[in-house]
């Protein structure tokens, strides 16, 4: 099975402005991410996608495969869709660009989730820590019993309406797909679930596209703030 992991990467982020050069415990977060990514024996190649001169520049000077891609992408999906249009493999990776805790393991289970060549998309969930339950940023999944997505949601799914401590699951941003389910999430309009949640995966699944979620115990952080990047700075330094 072919492998290759594209890591979207704007530079022209809102929240954070030019996160993907921050430097997190002395490496840049883009840099942090392709490392990681990288260690994984399992792919076949890992391309920074993205629309920054700046960050192709920086990817070169290091020797990390980058490739310049359109500016008018409206998400990371889409970016790697491009990539996929001109180097075939049998799957995709997407590690967000943000995702600076990334480690060869998250790339183990999403393989092992594509061996099943029924399974079209799939993703990771990790149990949700006790803060992350309530936190609209943090998205929780909730699956069925063959391990299939049923929901994603900012909210606290499932609800616990008679105090029973249910298990809480957080979504983490890796993703894998084959090309024909890229190709139909692009020429897809944006739904409905997606826009009132601004989860680009329910896509999928309003669409009749199912999602495989494989589970790991590596939780990761996110970075879109500067106290995401403060809180991350602490975990590597304390690792």
């Amino acid at each position: 099975m072919k492998a290759i992991a594209v890591i979207p990467a704007r530079l022209a982020s809102t929240r954070l402005p030019r996160k993907m050069l921050r430097e997190i415990a002395g490496q840049t977060l883009i840099g942090r991410v392709y490392n990681a990514v990288r260690s994984s024996p399992l792919l076949d190649d890992v391309i920074v996608a993205t629309d920054s001169d700046e960050i192709q520049q920086v990817c070169q000077q290091h020797g990390w495969h980058a490739r310049l891609t359109s500016s008018a992408h409206r998400s990371g999906t889409e970016r790697v869709h491009e990539v996929a249009t001109s180097i075939p493999a049998d799957v995709y990776i997407n590690v967000q660009g943000d995702e600076p805790l990334a480690r060869p393991e998250h790339i183990t289970v999403l393989l092992e989730v594509m061996k099943d060549p029924k399974v079209q998309v799939g993703t990771l969930k990790t149990p949700a820590s006790a803060q992350d339950i309530s936190n609209p940023n943090a998205v929780k999944v909730v699956t069925d019993s063959a391990g299939m997505a049923l929901y994603f949601s900012r909210a606290t799914i499932p609800y616990d309406r008679d105090g029973t401590g249910p298990r809480y699951f957080k979504h983490l941003g890796f993703y894998a797909y084959r090309k024909t389910a890229l190709d139909r999430f692009c020429a897809l309009p944006e739904s409905g679930l997606e826009r009132s949640e601004r989860l680009e995966q329910l896509r999928f699944l309003e669409n009749g596209i199912p999602i495989r979620v494989g589970e790991t115990p590596y939780d990761t952080v996110g970075v879109d703030t500067e106290e995401d990047l403060q809180r991350v700075e602490q975990i590597l330094r304390a690792g």
